[in-house]
């Protein structure tokens, strides 16, 4: 009984989401707090839910944008991208050395933190050959931080009045997740989401060289690197757009159900944050994630500001 009334709990919140009822922070609270007082009946499937729906939501944002802007955007946020992620690997490999910390664990929170969160994890983890537990431990912690960041950056973008270009500009860089990302500059305006999700996107790619130095890093030479190949099929709804292949009237109706797929795939990622597996995580790791997410925040946003 308890079991039937938990999944009709579940498929009631997906489907409200579904209809716009719900915002970012709240589908993510709801995730969590429903959790917390019923088990999850579904969380066999939630990261693998997780996991296609960001990249099916992500693709369909790519129908509301344009070729010109996107390779404008892509080239204003190169410098950027290429230094923040430069300076966040070598103060994470610092940190974690100074802390002794598992050099893995260390290495996973970094790549998560200086590239994509999740979805660097996953690529790195295989390539390290690292841990169930750590990988659990480091996805624990991104989690946590991507819910932290989904109130307190819109929050602090209003307060120092940032542009949309600038406050896209900068969740792109300081937010771990793409899902995060995009559910931080969803209601703050169009632009920043377009500017956002574009220079999120060409900062995944950087996982391919993070993960060829991860395999010299810990001499794990012949593991098969993950390449996020959905990057195509976004660049391929940008062309389809850009020419006008599709009615305008079906490219609104795609943007706007991605953006509901990507609320419901908040949801599900509050419904993954455990107390319990962050209680065993211990400190160092939270304070290693914490310090990297504060410096590239801090160094992200006076590189934007001036």
């Amino acid at each position: 009984m308890t079991a039937i009334f938990s999944k009709t709990v579940y498929v009631f919140i997906i489907v409200i989401i579904l209809f716009g009822f719900i915002n970012s922070p709240t589908a993510l609270i709801l995730g969590f707090i429903v959790t917390l007082i019923l088990k999850n009946p579904f969380q066999e499937y939630s990261h693998k839910a997780i996991h296609y729906f960001l990249k099916i939501s992500v693709v369909g944002l790519g129908f509301g944008m344009f070729i010109n802007e996107t390779l404008e955007t892509s080239k204003d946020g190169l410098s950027l991208t290429i230094f923040s992620i430069f300076l966040t690997v070598t103060v994470g490999l610092l940190l974690t050395r100074l802390l002794k910390l598992d050099l893995k664990l260390g290495h996973l929170i970094t790549s998560g933190t200086a590239i994509c969160g999740g979805s660097a994890i996953a690529a790195i983890s295989p390539v390290i050959k690292a841990k169930n537990k750590t990988i659990s431990i480091a996805l624990g912690i991104v989690f946590l931080l991507n819910a932290i960041a989904l109130f307190v950056f819109p929050a602090i973008g209003h307060y120092l009045n940032l542009s949309q270009e600038q406050f896209g500009l900068w969740c792109a860089v300081a937010i771990h997740d793409t899902s995060s990302v995009v559910g931080a500059t969803l209601g703050y305006g169009e632009e920043a989401l377009r500017i956002a999700t574009t220079v999120k996107l060409s900062r995944t790619l950087w996982i391919i060289p993070l993960s060829i130095f991860s395999m010299f890093l810990f001499k794990t030479k012949g593991k098969k690197i993950k390449i996020p190949y959905f990057i195509l099929l976004f660049i391929a709804a940008i062309v389809i757009n850009s020419f006008h292949i599709l009615p305008t009237s079906a490219t609104h109706v795609i943007v706007l159900m991605s953006k509901r797929l990507l609320i419901i795939t908040l949801f599900l990622v509050g419904t993954s944050i455990s107390i319990k597996d962050l209680k065993s995580t211990g400190i160092k790791p939270i304070f290693l994630a914490l310090t990297l997410w504060i410096f590239i925040s801090i160094f992200s946003l006076v590189y934007i500001l001036n």
